[in-house]
């Protein structure tokens, strides 16, 4: 689910925002992602990593800088210090509407700013940056003309084929702040995400944040990807990465409780922009369903009848161990393969064969086979199970 938000920043322009929420919209933690420098919170990589981050439990806040995106405010009067004040208005949004974020992510420069503002934002457990540079002033070699920059105190830089108006003021503002101060007095964990073949902010500067840090920190290369992550499958990778290196500090599912059954067992949550990819959540655990690339899916997850030949498995499986157990068989591992079709005459068929381990009589596995059949999965899809659809209000 996606929220859309409004914050007021300390001049009292508009800083609109995205809320990516898990499918049950009740997240136990939330994230700040703050993105690079002229882009905005509906750029590929800042989409993808908070809708992935959403599916581990996350409530996920990306916004757009003042002047960029859908924010009020004109860019060109902003500098470095500017971002710093918006991502404290965010924080303090968050904090009074939500829970303060207990992760921030900061990409390329709003990685920088990130760690820079890191100290003055409460609540905070763990820092990301992705692509970012180990000094704010690493922004000069982007700039085209630096003469005109000095002699008219402007220039203008076109980025992703749109230009944007840079003052002399920004570049001094960037002169006052320094990284090399402020990332060792960092005391909570810390993960780098860096390309090496980034050619806009190269390898060397995550080198530097990783020497300049203090434990815990971790390194993770994303190894082939460009600096926008613009490659769908490195910017999930990413999201995977932070989600998996995060829970290790901030225990996201520790403390989730499942949905309660008489409102839903199950939610399945689908967002028009992301295809046919559907989150699905119990309000504990989290998983994905797509269709294949064949039907005009991105083939990030199991199809919905690959599904309901899982949920036969499982079952099959389940029921199997619970009564060698209890006869005090000796089964040890179970296979089932499951095969779904259409047939013309018979209908729907499901085709499940399995492969039972283990030092066990031909009598045994016969036996087993019959209780397979009797799985409770599989006794309601053989009776039939009637469906009610309603209207959610």
């Amino acid at each position: 689910m996606r929220k859309r938000i409004a914050i007021r920043n300390s001049n009292g322009e508009t800083l609109n925002g995205i809320l990516d929420l898990p499918a049950n919209k009740a997240p136990q933690q939330y994230a700040l992602f703050a993105h690079c420098f002229t882009c905005s919170s509906e750029l590929a990589i800042a989409r993808t990593i908070s809708t992935e981050l959403s599916q581990y439990g996350f409530g996920v806040l990306r916004f757009d800088f003042t002047g960029l995106g859908s924010s009020e405010g004109n860019f060109s009067d902003t500098n470095f210090s500017h971002n710093l004040t918006d991502l404290k208005a965010v924080h303090q949004y968050m904090a009074s509407h939500f829970k303060p974020p207990s992760l921030i992510i900061g990409h390329s420069l709003g990685g920088a700013a990130v760690l820079a503002s890191s100290l003055n934002l409460v609540g905070v457990k763990a820092i990301v940056t992705i692509g970012a540079p180990a000094d704010p002033l690493h922004l000069r070699k982007m700039l085209p003309n630096k003469k005109d920059l000095s002699q008219n105190g402007s220039t203008t830089v076109s980025i992703g084929g749109r230009p944007f108006k840079i003052k002399k003021q920004f570049l001094e503002d960037l002169e006052s702040h320094d990284l090399e101060k402020i990332i060792p007095r960092l005391r909570i964990p810390l993960l780098i995400l860096h390309s090496p073949q980034d050619k806009v902010v190269e390898i060397e500067n995550a080198a530097k944040i990783y020497q300049l840090a203090r434990h815990p920190k971790s390194f993770i290369s994303l190894d082939g990807a460009d600096h926008l992550l613009s490659r769908k499958k490195d910017s999930r990778y990413a999201a995977q990465t932070i989600a998996t290196w995060s829970n290790r500090y901030l225990n996201v599912n520790e403390d989730k409780e499942p949905l309660i059954p008489e409102s839903a067992q199950v939610v399945a949550h689908l967002d028009l922009k992301d295809g046919f990819s559907t989150q699905i959540s119990n309000g504990k655990h989290s998983l994905i369903a797509d269709e294949p690339k064949r039907l005009g899916g991105e083939d990030l997850g199991f199809s919905p009848f690959e599904l309901l030949q899982a949920s036969l498995g499982a079952c099959t499986n389940m029921t199997l161990k619970l009564y060698a157990q209890n006869k005090k068989w000796d089964l040890q591992e179970v296979y089932t393969h499951l095969s779904y079709m259409k047939e013309v005459k018979a209908g729907d068929i499901i085709i499940k064969r399995i492969e039972l381990e283990g030092n066990l009589s031909l009598e045994q596995k016969n036996r087993l086979i019959e209780i397979a059949a009797k799985c409770p999965v599989n006794k309601s899809l053989l009776a039939g199970i009637k469906i009610e659809t309603e209207n959610y209000e």
